[in-house]
């Protein structure tokens, strides 16, 4: 990870870039990385929800709201979200399965199923 000086200028400088391009998906979803890798989890999933607007059919900016669903302690919408990103084209499984983001939904149900159903449970 950047250490702090390093996002906070990358913070500053994305969020000076959206300001000016708020519709520019590029800059969307580089702000989106920065604040949920600062800690910032509220803005992040602000941006992945305008990610999902702007582009509706791509499956990784659904995979990024679900793991932003998920840091919210939100496990039931980050799996419809997970399901949709499925549904859309998005396959690496693997990853789905340890990326940290979505470590709370180990063992929740809905998760498990869904692993299950990928046939990768």
């Amino acid at each position: 990870m950047a250490s702090r000086p390093d996002l906070q200028f990358e913070l500053s400088f994305f969020e000076s870039l959206h300001r000016r391009m708020p519709r520019d998906i590029r800059v969307a979803s580089a702000l989106a990385h920065i604040y949920t890798q600062s800690g910032q989890i509220d803005a992040g999933l602000k941006m992945d929800r305008k990610l999902v607007r702007l582009d509706p059919e791509d499956p990784t900016a659904h995979y990024n709201l679900a793991c932003s669903l998920s840091l919210k302690g939100r496990p039931a919408d980050a799996v419809n979200e997970l399901r949709t990103a499925v549904s859309l084209g998005y396959q690496d499984f693997h990853w789905m399965q340890h990326d940290p983001d979505l470590q709370d939904l180990a063992d929740y149900p809905g998760f498990l199923r869904l692993l299950d159903e990928l046939e990768i449970g």
